[in-house]
């Protein structure tokens, strides 16, 4: 099994929308493509200092990593643009991959 984890930092004055947005429409738009078995929203609780915002781990899980890079050329690219037009300029996002033993 492979973790597909996209950790963001969303500003304050966003964060209500960009909850429910994730809630109600990304994350079902994701998981509406069929490679992913489970998801979880989880709130980063470890902190820098001068961190400002609020910072999320979003976990995907796919069966293999053919269903992942599937993903990532059928419909990543269209799904990560909604995310960006909408929040531009008020988040910062980073992707990592993890292999579940």
């Amino acid at each position: 099994m492979i973790i597909y984890n996209v950790t963001v930092n969303i500003e304050s004055d966003v964060h209500d929308d960009w909850i429910a947005w994730m809630k109600e429409v990304h994350i079902p738009d994701v998981m509406n493509t069929g490679y992913f078995l489970e998801n979880k929203i989880c709130k980063v609780l470890s902190t820098q200092e001068d961190e400002t915002g609020h910072t999320y781990a979003i976990q995907y899980t796919c069966k293999s990593m053919d269903d992942l890079e599937e993903y990532q050329q059928e419909h990543a690219p269209r799904l990560q643009q909604e995310h960006t037009k909408r929040y531009e300029g008020k988040f910062v996002a980073f992707r990592t991959l993890l292999e579940v033993l």
